[in-house]
């Protein structure tokens, strides 16, 4: 497999919706901004095929060959996000169905049915096409298989898809009873004698069937995954070598990351927080979560110099922001930066999305200052290729307890996955705990504490785990509403909460949601902390009250606890307390596991750790608009200026230094 030798940086480029006159001043600025890597053809399929039986590569071949004259990288997209116009002319049915039974029209773009034969064997002869003729080129470096898989329809409800889901279950269940069993189709009179009686999960009366929701999830998910192997065999056999990649989207709920994962020779996905947010923690947790797929560095595909266009209110990254967003994706594991897109598009539905050249195309600009300057520093960055992100602390994450978590007929809709896990990520990030996110298939033992927020749906295999990592040392945290339901999202029996309940040494008698916007409070050892969503009736086999809730009925009832198990300790939070309880509570709980932080810096400094041939590089950076000071014991260098660093290391606003350390 080819190699990365050297830092990525660059965007996506799009030559063919400009004028020629213009290329030749796009190399220029791309040597003067550092740029080495391009995506390239990502929207290109009309031009490169104007009817089914003609190909027209001529364009294409032009800017490969005027990248490789200008030692730029390709990654070669193979076009297949939005077919050409005339495909939905000739084969209406390969559009998609939304849930009202209207089929998608084409004029945007992802307007194909996943299950589509007509748009698979359009999309293979293209790819077919394209590796034949590329293969070999000097430019090419990385595939990059079709764009943001799911974004706009990750769901289709045509009969084609119909006729797909019913024989995709009966591979998974065989049997229509093994199927009737999972789904619980007693219930509600659903019982099903024949596989043709199973419909796709569209409009019906009123609450759908929780499995068949969520098998129909996993259709879906499948089916686009098998897009996506169908265009890998294809470069595969015809470029066998070159990386194939396609860019994911961090916390994007119907594709199932870990899955994909494992196809993907590089990981890559496109991030674009609010610059209206000062800390977006959870883009943060997004590249964590990303680089955990595969536990390698990953490549920021895509991200916005400056503003994005749709948002209601488009906000600017303002001076500094910008490197210091990209040098956060460093510090947890990405091997290159990358920006949507290279030029401000003067037409289209992006035309005010920023790029990295903007409309006026002043290389004076300050935006386009601060891109070139970020370019050529991250020159300096080509010896973190590879770099590993160490963490002795892993947070579990699950797309199908996700998508099991959120379904309707719960407790409280207020209980989302994310937002419970970016709580937790945050304050976890705010004590500078470097964080693994790990599959529940995965083994724990590497790891000195383990969390598990919001883990609704689990696996006996994985409750059986848990109780091994506990017993054997291993710290565990879990919160409310966990441990619930088997894999068939059914209750498991005896009482909450469930698959979690001997190691936590609790029982929990009733669920008390709490309706929006109330706040009660929890009592703690150092004071009363605020709460809301959840509160629950916890009754302790064998745990220890941390905390006990204060108002109400449950009053003085436990609301957090602590139980030690075999050699080690399970804690259970029953509530959502606010950030400044979870800190102080995750401090002891991660002293007690043995966990710390690389450095000590002040509120608002963050510390992430990237290792490689023998170095340690102490990534600390300044998300305040005030300069900060902290001390270090020892030498280092500073990567970004090649100065030497001891004692008392000054950061200023918005600022960044990579401390570079030979390891004892």
């Amino acid at each position: 497999m080819k190699a990365q030798t050297e830092f990525y940086y660059g965007g996506d480029y799009n030559p063919e919706q400009w004028d020629e006159s213009v290329w030749a001043d796009d190399m220029r600025l791309m040597k003067k901004a550092g740029v080495n890597f391009v995506s390239i053809n990502i929207f290109s399929w009309a031009l490169l095929q104007p009817d089914e039986a003609t190909y027209d590569f001529h364009t294409l071949d032009r800017i490969m060959d005027m990248l490789a004259a200008n030692g730029i990288h390709a990654d070669l997209a193979t076009a297949t996000a939005a077919p050409p116009a005339w495909i939905a002319r000739d084969y209406p049915q390969s559009l998609p169905v939304d849930i009202n039974g209207v089929r998608l029209l084409p004029g945007s773009r992802q307007h194909y049915c996943p299950n589509s034969p007509d748009y698979k064997r359009l999309a293979a002869a293209l790819v077919e096409r394209l590796s034949t003729r590329y293969s070999s080129h000097p430019a090419l470096t990385m595939w990059h298989v079709n764009n943001e898989y799911g974004c706009h329809v990750s769901a289709c409800y045509c009969d084609t898809c119909k006729l797909e889901f019913r024989h995709w279950l009966q591979l998974k269940y065989q049997t229509i009873d093994r199927l009737n069993r999972s789904w619980s189709t007693d219930f509600w009179s659903q019982h099903y004698y024949h596989w043709n009686e199973i419909n796709l999960p569209g409009k019906m009366p009123t609450h759908h069937n929780p499995n068949q929701q969520a098998d129909y999830m996993r259709f879906m998910n499948a089916s686009i995954l098998n897009l996506f192997k169908m265009e890998r065999a294809i470069l595969r056999k015809n470029a066998p070598g070159i990386p194939v990649t396609t860019n994911l989207m961090g916390l994007h709920k119907p594709i199932n990351g870990f899955m994909w994962a494992k196809y993907m020779d590089q990981v890559s996905w496109d991030a674009y927080p609010d610059p209206f947010w000062n800390v977006p923690y959870d883009y943060f947790m997004a590249h964590d979560l990303t680089r955990g797929l595969k536990k390698k560095p990953f490549l920021l595909m895509e991200q916005a110099p400056g503003a994005v266009n749709w948002r209601g209110v488009n906000g600017v990254k303002t001076p500094g922001r910008m490197r210091l967003w990209s040098y956060e994706a460093v510090a947890h594991g990405a091997d290159g930066v990358m920006f949507f897109q290279w030029r401000a598009s003067r037409g289209g539905a992006e035309k005010f999305h920023s790029g990295m050249v903007p409309h006026s195309g002043d290389e004076n600009s300050r935006s386009f200052r601060e891109v070139a300057a970020l370019g050529q520093e991250l020159k300096k960055c080509r010896e973190l290729v590879g770099a590993a992100n160490p963490a002795q602390l892993a947070i579990v994450f699950d797309w199908e307890n996700w998508w099991a978590l959120e379904m309707d007929s719960k407790p409280s809709s207020l209980v989302r996955y994310t937002k419970q896990l970016g709580s937790y990520y945050r304050a976890l990030r705010e004590l500078n705990i470097a964080v693994d996110f790990v599959h529940p298939d995965e083994d724990l033992s590497a790891y000195k504490a383990v969390f598990a927020p919001a883990s609704y749906q689990v696996s006996a295999d994985f409750a059986e785990k848990v109780k091994t990592y506990v017993r054997n040392g291993g710290v565990f945290l879990t919160h409310f509403f966990s441990g619930i339901v088997d894999s068939n999202d059914r209750v498991y029996p005896g009482g909450y909460p469930g698959a979690y309940r001997d190691v936590l040494g609790i029982s929990i008698e009733e669920f008390a949601p709490m309706p929006k916007n109330q706040v009660h409070q929890i009592h703690t050892p150092e004071g009363d902390a605020e709460i809301r969503i959840w509160e629950e009736c916890i009754h302790l086999k064998g745990a220890e009250a941390l905390a006990t809730f204060k108002n109400g009925y449950l009053a003085g009832h436990p609301a957090v606890t602590r139980h030690t198990y075999g050699q080690g300790a399970a804690y259970y939070v029953g509530t959502q307390p606010d950030n400044a309880y979870l800190r102080k509570l995750f401090g002891d709980v991660l002293e007690e596991a043995g966990v710390q932080a690389p450095l000590t810096v002040p509120e608002g400094v963050e510390v992430a750790l990237r290792q490689n041939h023998g170095y340690d590089y102490y990534f600390v950076l300044n998300h305040t608009g005030r300069q900060k000071m902290f001390v270090v014991s020892g030498s280092y260098e500073d990567l970004l200026n090649g100065k030497p660093e001891a004692g008392m290391i000054t950061l200023p606003a918005r600022g960044v230094k990579i401390l570079k350390k030979q390891q004892q």
